[in-house]
């Protein structure tokens, strides 16, 4: 019995960030530190940081005036930032560049007085942030398009005047099939220079693809609100094999064990990788399967700097 490991897995550049902005800032101005939603999707790691000083909150207007506020990776609107300031607020942005690059296509098309339209999830913070840095006051919009049928109800007459793009954490091959029925159905419309997937999402979804093929058996370390990770649970599937999502090694079932002998093992982008050894170490201990293959995570090459505050 086999535990095989995807080698692109668990923290992300931009996860790696905002956790050490959330630590230096408590470091720096001490607790409490206020962050604007779970600064990544991960239950394991905001408890860390909650028992390191860190309040995470929903509402600006919850924190005290002149307080500090660090913005999740996940990114924020207008609003927001407006009303940080009104409240005095000390700001530090923990915004995943990556997701910085769509707001930024997001304002400029806005200014162009383009319709512009976001692939992504609804309710999703990431999508929230980013429909919020829209100024429509130059006479465009903002639409989201979830999947194919939303695509289906889009009535533009002036494609050329149009644009999209996209949520950084989607399923690859879902977002080329609406991107692809976009360009289809408005010619003309314009979209990023370089895919706002990121790269981290598709590193990990590519190395899903693989694992699947050589698992009857797959678990992803995320948390249920984490959207990357629930595209590597769902990609999985598609391959035709039994996958589950798990918050920690509590939640792994014994049942879903019975008459596997191949497990493939991954991670989310906001999941620590303790959690991945704790999962193998059980496993291996307890159940006698072997860790076979590669164990390290392969180097991506992919850093970002601290905000300029905080280097």
């Amino acid at each position: 019995m086999e535990i095989k490991l995807a080698n692109t897995r668990g923290f992300c550049a931009g996860v790696d960030r905002a956790i050490e902005i959330v630590k230096k800032v408590i470091e720096i101005h001490g607790a409490p530190v206020y962050v604007k939603h779970e600064v990544v999707h991960n239950k394991t790691v905001v408890e860390e940081l909650k028992n390191l000083g860190a309040v995470f909150v929903e509402d600006i207007e919850s924190i005290p005036e002149g307080e500090v506020v660090i913005y999740s990776a996940h990114g924020i609107s207008k609003a927001v930032e407006i009303e940080s300031s009104h409240r005095g607020l000390d700001v530090f942005d923990a915004t995943c560049p990556l997701v910085s690059k769509v707001h930024a296509e997001v304002i400029t098309y806005a200014k162009m007085g383009f319709d512009c339209l976001l692939i992504g999830h609804k309710n999703h913070p990431e999508v929230e942030g980013t429909m919020g840095q829209f100024d429509d006051s130059y006479g465009g919009s903002i639409t989201l398009v979830e999947d194919i049928s939303d695509a289906e109800k889009l009535e533009f007459s002036d494609s050329a005047n149009m644009a999209f793009v996209t949520q950084t954490t989607l399923s690859v091959d879902d977002t080329k099939e609406i991107k692809d029925y976009l360009l289809n159905k408005f010619p003309h419309i314009k979209g990023p220079k370089k895919d706002d997937i990121c790269y981290a999402t598709q590193n990990r979804q590519d190395a899903i693809k693989q694992l699947s093929l050589e698992s009857d058996l797959v678990l992803v370390i995320g948390s249920e609100n984490s959207s990357n990770s629930n595209r590597l649970k769902e990609l999985a599937e598609r391959s035709g094999v039994e996958a589950y999502l798990i918050d920690t090694i509590d939640d792994l079932s014994l049942d879903c064990l019975k008459g596997k002998s191949k497990i493939g093992l991954t991670s989310g982008a906001s999941a620590p990788e303790h959690l991945v050894t704790e999962v193998i170490e059980k496993l291996t201990n307890i159940h006698g399967f072997k860790l076979v293959g590669v164990k390290d995570r392969t180097d991506e090459g992919i850093s970002f700097r601290l905000p300029k505050g905080l280097r």
